[in-house]
């Protein structure tokens, strides 16, 4: 038996009496290397060490890679698979029903940032309580690769060419639609990721995290002789399927203030700068200036971007009762009194 924080509890059991393997899902069937399955880890890892319940969460997601990944952890919590685009209607509607789950969605840049960019602006307009996690690599890799509006300038893709547009910067598409919790990190900080979802969880209001998450399929290069894309070309089929190689999880540690620069899993490299100790993430002003200025100098910016916390959240406009969710009102509850019907009735004559 251990002691934690005064609550007497069986070893590798939380306060609440779960074990971490409690709090996983389903195996995965993402591609082994893939940034969303480590973004899952940390999902399980937090949930596990903040001591919740997985019936008191809900999960949400669209379609695409990233929005298989909540069949990955939290089996026991409620969870919702939207329509392409339309995981913020959805989600908007059910923390509204019962505002008493603790919410999270998973979405990808692909479902965010191009069919869905007018829901995500107006769940960050209406400042729904829940964590917003976009697993942002650029491509649209669960069909096969297409450019995302996240993609970089001047990016190549076997099969698209070179993208000639710019990017949505979804850090700077939050701040402009003035939303209360801003972070970005990349997948493989894990500390990082974790400590991120957990703060983002605390937040009363919309909390958005940009985490990068390298697609080991489609952004690789085709003169590399252990990358996709070369196997492809050199190989002698005897039967028509694909096979994506395994590769290695791509991590970084590095400490607060410092910058890294990160090789991908196709040979090309980011340069990631982390938040300094003494940056000020409720100055919305200087946290926009902030990712202007790393974005020009080709720096990716990661930590708590900003934070606000003084804005009502949409359960506090519409001032939703304390005690329980719409869904769980009784007959008695819903049912007007007949001097209410009355009062009605007069107003009518």
């Amino acid at each position: 038996m251990t002691e934690t924080n005064g609550t007497t509890t069986a070893k590798g059991l939380n306060t609440v009496g779960l074990a971490k393997n409690d709090y996983r899902g389903a195996a995965t069937t993402l591609c082994a290397g893939c940034g969303h399955n480590s973004i899952a880890n940390q999902v399980i890892a937090m949930a596990y060490e903040l001591n919740i319940v997985p019936e008191d969460m809900i999960k949400f997601s669209g379609i695409g890679c990233s929005s298989k990944s909540p069949t990955y952890f939290l089996s026991r919590s409620f969870g919702f698979n939207s329509l392409h685009g339309r995981m913020p209607s959805v989600a908007t509607g059910a923390l509204f029903a019962d505002h008493t789950l603790k919410g999270l969605a998973v979405s990808g840049d692909g479902d965010t940032t191009n069919i869905g960019m007018g829901q995500f602006k107006h769940i960050m307009r209406r400042n729904v309580p829940m964590v917003y996690i976009i697993e942002n690599n650029g491509v649209y890799g669960l069909t096969k690769g297409q450019f995302s509006a996240t993609a970089e300038h001047g990016l190549k893709l076997k099969s698209q060419g070179v993208n000639e547009f710019m990017p949505v910067d979804v850090v700077m598409e939050a701040l402009a639609s003035h939303a209360t919790f801003i972070a970005r990190s990349f997948a493989g900080d894990a500390h990082q990721v974790k400590e991120l979802i957990k703060a983002a969880l605390s937040h009363n209001g919309i909390a958005v995290l940009d985490i990068i998450s390298p697609c080991v399929t489609f952004n690789n290069e085709d003169d590399a002789r252990h990358s996709y894309g070369w196997a492809k070309e050199h190989q002698e089929p005897l039967h028509d399927f694909t096979f994506v190689p395994m590769e290695e999880e791509i991590t970084a540690e590095y400490q607060p203030g410092d910058t890294t620069t990160v090789t991908m899993h196709d040979g090309s490299k980011i340069v990631l700068k982390k938040t300094s100790r003494d940056y000020d993430p409720t100055d919305r002003y200087a946290a926009m200036r902030m990712v202007q200025e790393t974005s020009e100098q080709n720096m990716l910016l990661t930590g708590l971007i900003y934070v606000e916390t003084q804005r009502e959240s949409l359960r506090d406009i519409y001032k939703l009762p304390k005690t329980h969710g719409l869904n769980r009102f009784t007959a008695k509850d819903l049912r007007p009194s007949k001097a209410s019907i009355k009062k009605v009735n007069d107003m009518m004559f």
